[in-house]
């Protein structure tokens, strides 16, 4: 068990990532004098990222894990042999920038209501627009579907210093994720089965059920290089778009709305891989289907983490949902920024 003196671990989840390191770790480190302790979890790799940590930066703290069954297994396993007030998530291909981390811990002392939160995130191999996976906040419109301001599917924004305020959303990104660690710890922490691919979007939808805030910190910055995990585009990363998102629908909707929705939501899925399937694609529609026949062989396990999930419930903050079509105003509408969307945040100050 590593016990931090100070109130916040940084935990960094590698793999193979020697190459991250020699580029992101030192500016971590450096910057740790704001707060934090810098911890790195080896995750069962086959080069040497634990000898090359270990022996280049003798300040941090390393774990191992002995077999690498994905990304959220990987936190899962290395988050419960750390004692802090404060975790942060942080994948190996993340920059950080100076003085990112004192406007999230500022956030999180000043409101024991915000369980979690995250910052701006830019891209790393053009630093002046927003990252795919989280950039300036997670949302989720009305039909479940995710989506980020300064991002909205096809559309990436150049940051112009639009979103440069602290809001309240439904998720926040897993690349660089600070949580409270005795509430991840209450509603159990990152759910190992769904691998990679939305586990911080169901971590923060249970602790929005349980009432509390998820934040965007508009004022802390880092950078993405984005696809070391899963690769954008990729068979897998189709497969666990589809397979997780319906997972979040069954462990976390409320009954009423999931009556009407999951129905629906196949329906829309079966669109899509008619879409696949008109256009010569079929390689993803038989992808989706994979993910459509792993989610039903496995639908009992789903409903009992719904039963689970289902006791931590008080009042669901219901807080960063779009009560409109995301994919409707996106291609119909042509809305394609958040801000053509006619709908504001909700202010954390």
């Amino acid at each position: 068990m590593i016990v931090c003196h100070k109130d916040t671990a940084v935990v960094i989840l590698s793999y193979n990532g020697t190459k991250w390191h020699e580029l992101f770790l030192p500016k971590i480190v450096e910057e740790a004098h704001t707060g934090y302790e810098v911890i790195v979890v080896d995750n069962a790799s086959t080069d040497d990222t634990l000898s090359y940590v270990q022996t280049n930066f003798p300040t941090i703290h390393t774990l191992q894990i002995a077999v690498n069954f994905g990304f959220a297994n990987g936190y899962y396993e290395g988050l419960k042999q750390i004692k802090a007030r404060y975790f942060v998530l942080l994948s190996a291909d993340f920059e950080v920038t100076e003085g990112w981390f004192p406007p999230l811990h500022a956030a999180m002392e000043r409101d024991e209501m915000l369980a979690a939160c995250q910052p701006k995130i830019r891209y790393w191999k053009d630093k002046q627009c927003f990252e795919y996976a989280g950039a300036g906040g997670g949302f989720m419109d009305n039909f479940g579907y995710l989506f980020c301001r300064g991002r909205v599917f096809f559309d990436i924004e150049k940051d112009k210093g639009q979103y440069d305020d602290n809001i309240e959303v439904f998720w926040a990104s897993g690349g660089c994720f600070m949580v409270r660690a005795d509430l991840y710890e209450k509603v159990g922490g990152l759910d190992k089965d769904l691998y990679a691919h939305m586990e911080e979007v169901d971590v923060c939808w249970r602790l929005k059920n349980a009432g509390y805030k998820i934040g965007y910190i508009g004022k802390s910055l880092v950078y993405h290089v984005g696809g070391s995990v899963i690769s954008y585009g990729s068979p897998a990363k189709l497969y666990y778009n589809f397979r997780n998102n319906l997972i979040l629908l069954i462990k976390n909707e409320k009954t009423s709305k999931l009556l009407w929705l999951f129905p629906l939501r196949l329906i829309l899925d079966g669109v899509a891989g008619l879409r696949l399937l008109l256009t010569g694609e079929y390689k993803q529609t038989g992808t989706i289907l994979k993910a459509h026949f792993h989610f039903y062989r496995d639908l009992g396990k789903w409903l009992q983490r719904r039963r689970e999930n289902k006791l931590l419930i008080t009042k669901r903050n219901e807080e960063g949902i779009y009560r409109r079509s995301i994919v409707w105003d996106y291609f119909l509408l042509r809305r394609k920024k958040f801000s053509d969307l006619g709908w504001r945040a909700k202010s954390l100050e």
